[in-house]
């Protein structure tokens, strides 16, 4: 089994993306060369460069970590702790990155016994272990962060924002992984979230990059767009909705032989989902910094610097459906004028509103100052088409996942659809009455009930 996945690198074509901890590491790697979106003039300024590999390297933007503050954080626990005696005196020490040092059977605040490492990235690592003071064989993952003040005061934001979530939400109806206990042992924050899965990227990898089903991407939308809006109706943005960020609660699958591709394909057997990840989750009220999201999943007004809110994660929830539609990222790139040109080869050009507001230096009299006979502009050329053409079938449902799809990427944040309309669209209207979700449901069979 999978856990949650939070904060290693995977490779993958055209760029490293940031990822989620899991069971593997690496994607594919890239056949194109880095410069390639550079050639041209057209590639992103020094500055704009350090800060995309200083994306690319940690799980959130610095600038966030280190300017939105909270009130100091104590342990939660719900139940009294007795305290248990480890069989050998634990390691308080670390490495010369910061991580703890520590071996399966180290018992952690006299109450977490130390099973297996999970995983491994900049934030520190995850390890699954069991509560020695409960007589359940469960187990539980847990998030241990570096002895790093950054990392140590994003962790606190995370915290923060998922004790809220849980006040809001306590049965964990909404979809949003649930935080079970959290502490600081020696200067290393602690959290213990329940186990999960592998991530619908992870698992889309280990499937090599075969795509989900039509029925499979309408759940993980419909759920992922429920969770998603339960934040936006509590004024909150995750601001980094990816795959790699969207877990299985069991990934269990069947396998089948695949004709068409001469290997076998792997189909998940649930597709109920958690949605992970909330260290750069931002409030209405707090610091927004400039950059946020992922690369492949950032909106235009990101990228433009024209200031974001909730829109930004609908943005992102698009680019998600497409991947697990046709297996690929739909902008795979790592240049924010590549990024933009492929937006426009896409999805038509950027409005000269936007363009014409911009302070960054890609547009020139609100047009995209864009070569398309350098060879970054061959490239999108060759690999990038009109959205509808990606469609694989003129069938109804498939026709309705491309209209929501090109409704959540509309430029203007304005325009783009709300995730309470989006929950409402005809894509959505086969989802089976038992898998519907909280008013959704009422409303849906009380609609049923009207028409008969």
């Amino acid at each position: 089994m999978g856990v949650l996945n939070i904060g290693s690198r995977h490779q993958r074509r055209h760029d490293n993306r940031d990822s989620s901890l899991g069971s593997s590491f690496r994607r594919k790697h890239s056949t194109r060369s880095p410069s390639t979106g550079e050639a041209g003039g057209t590639g992103a300024s020094g500055s704009e460069r350090r800060r995309e590999r200083r994306q690319r390297r940690e799980r959130k933007p610095l600038e966030q970590q280190s300017t939105t503050t909270t009130t100091a954080v104590h342990r939660r626990s719900p139940h009294h702790v007795s305290p248990i005696q480890s069989s050998r005196a634990p390691s308080v020490e670390d490495d010369e990155d910061g991580h703890l040092l520590y071996r399966n059977g180290d018992i952690l605040q006299n109450r977490y016994r130390v099973q297996a490492t999970l995983g491994e990235g900049t934030f520190g690592k995850v390890v699954k272990v069991k509560d020695v003071t409960k007589s359940r064989d469960e187990s539980f993952a847990l998030k241990i962060i570096k002895n790093v003040e950054k990392y140590r005061e994003a962790a606190k934001l995370e915290i923060n924002v998922l004790e809220k979530l849980d006040r809001k939400d306590p049965e964990g109806k909404f979809l949003c992984v649930k935080m079970l206990d959290w502490f600081d042992y020696h200067g290393h924050m602690c959290i213990a979230f329940e186990m999960l899965g592998l991530s619908v990227f992870d698992f889309l990898k280990d499937n090599n990059y075969q795509p989900y089903s039509l029925d499979q991407v309408r759940h993980i939308g419909y759920q992922l767009s429920y969770a998603v809006r339960f934040l936006h109706d509590n004024k909150l943005t995750h601001t980094d909705l990816k795959p790699e960020n969207i877990l299985f609660v069991d990934s269990d699958f069947d396998i089948s032989y695949n004709p068409k591709k001469k290997r076998d394909y792997r189909r998940v057997k649930r597709t109920d989902v958690r949605l992970i990840d909330f260290g750069s989750a931002t409030f209405d009220h707090e610091h927004h910094s400039t950059i946020v999201s992922t690369r492949h999943y950032r909106a235009p007004e990101v990228i433009l610097e024209l200031g974001w809110a909730q829109p930004c994660d609908v943005w992102s929830v698009g680019c998600i459906l497409f991947e697990l539609y046709l297996g690929v990222t739909l902008f795979q790139t790592h240049d924010n004028r590549e990024h933009l040109a492929m937006m426009e080869r896409i999805l038509g050009p950027i409005p000269y509103r936007m363009g014409r507001k911009t302070k960054t230096k890609y547009f020139y009299h609100g047009r995209l100052d864009w070569d398309e006979k350098s060879s970054a502009g061959r490239y999108v050329r060759e690999n990038c088409k009109p959205l509808k053409r990606y469609q694989v079938s003129d069938e109804e449902d498939h026709v309705l996942l491309f209209d929501l799809i090109q409704r959540m990427l509309e430029y203007e944040p304005s325009q783009r659809i709300a995730l309470t309309e989006a929950l409402k669209h005809p894509f959505f209207d086969k989802i089976a009455p038992h898998l519907r979700l909280g008013a959704d449901r009422v409303d849906r069979e009380r609609s049923h009930s009207l028409s008969r």
